[in-house]
């Protein structure tokens, strides 16, 4: 069931199920929690799984015109005292795991684990924020093609066709994202800065999981991330989306990362 808090006078809506150690399920960009509804009634059998709608993304308002991923981290602060939360475990799912990776810089204390799900530490390259800056010209212009586009783009070739009606399904689900909430999320990515160093020197565990074909975070430039560090990687053999594309390996992966911590 959804639930909200007001934080800075802006709505943020968040659903929480089970008990155990705390999970925090953080969408990517032009997503909202129900992406993980597949997830939650497997995870929430021995945790406490909270998903939330991040800043200008489904039932949450926009805060501002720019939405840092320090923004965001800090109205997860505030969800997690409001739910009494001393410890948790993030899962990031692209501009999720940027926001689970400003989480864990500013709030350290609070942070039992971490998986960057399709993610990166890494800061925009130049070229990507020029990207940026090209996608904020083109959803003001024809917002619903915008939309379209960039979630085709996110699935694999190959599981383009199988997987057509999901693939609906998502981007029915990106178009109630409101145009200022796009915006503001491109901007923020933009901005933010590199967190790399957290995979080296943070001391719980982590794990990276990555798509062979991601055309998005291209897998050869990011699994060099990780290297000299105690990052577990899983690669999946397809895109950005392994939540769908992969969904039981993937459901498999965090129950074995949840083991460790």
């Amino acid at each position: 069931m959804t639930q909200h808090i007001i934080y800075k006078n802006t709505k943020i809506s968040f659903t929480d199920q089970g008990k155990g150690t705390a999970l925090v399920l953080l969408h990517g960009f032009l997503e909202n929690k129900a992406m993980w509804d597949a997830f939650i009634p497997e995870l929430s059998k021995k945790h406490r799984v909270i998903t939330v709608d991040l800043l200008g993304h489904g039932d949450t308002e926009c805060y501002g015109y720019v939405h840092a991923m320090e923004d965001q981290a800090d109205m997860l602060y505030a969800l997690t005292l409001f739910l009494k939360l001393r410890k948790v475990v993030l899962v990031g799912h692209s501009m999720g795991g940027y926001i689970a990776l400003a989480f864990a810089e500013l709030f350290p204390d609070h942070v039992k684990g971490l998986v960057l799900l399709n993610s990166t530490s890494r800061a925009d390259s130049e070229e990507r924020k020029v990207n940026r800056d090209r996608a904020i010209e083109a959803v003001k212009q024809n917002y619903a093609a915008f939309v379209r586009m960039s979630i085709a783009n996110l699935f694999s070739e190959d599981n383009r066709e199988r997987l057509a009606d999901t693939i609906e399904q998502v981007k029915l689900e990106a178009l109630q994202t409101p145009l200022q909430g796009i915006v503001a999320a491109l901007e923020g990515m933009k901005i933010r800065k590199d967190r790399e160093v957290i995979l080296h020197f943070a001391p719980y565990p982590m794990q990276l999981v990555l798509g062979k074909k991601d055309g998005v975070l291209p897998y050869d430039d990011h699994v060099d991330q990780i290297e000299g560090t105690k990052v577990q990687l899983t690669t999946f053999k397809d895109g950005h989306m392994s939540h769908i594309e992969n969904q039981k390996e993937l459901l498999q992966v965090l129950l074995d990362f949840l083991k460790k911590v």
